[in-house]
């Protein structure tokens, strides 16, 4: 048995569909809905290697490179933004953070 396009897109589209329900389902940590957002940009990568690997372009795959950096950049802001709220609040409660002081 090999493994066709149809496969690929269909695990990119159940990885998607995870992360939305981890979105919806969980509105209130903040850890669980950035894990959420990654998984989202790691089932579009996936689509993309696919299409790359079956139509034979590299440029699929190159631009998975530029989304992972990105990832990697709004992970690390993403982390340092949720140890500062944590410092400050004592909660990872998203609703809990509702304020704002200027």
């Amino acid at each position: 048995m090999t493994l066709t396009l149809a496969h690929y897109l269909i695990l990119g589209a159940v990885l998607f569909a995870i992360s939305v329900i981890g979105l919806f389902m969980n509105r209130r940590n903040v850890i669980i809905m950035l894990m959420s957002i990654e998984l989202m940009l790691l089932a579009v990568n996936l689509n993309f290697v696919a299409f790359s690997h079956f139509l034979g372009d590299a440029a699929g795959q190159i631009f998975v490179f530029f989304i992972l950096t990105v990832a990697a950049a709004e992970s690390a802001i993403g982390l340092a933004i949720l140890v500062v709220l944590f410092r400050n609040f004592d909660t990872v409660d998203a609703e809990a953070i509702d304020s704002l002081k200027g």
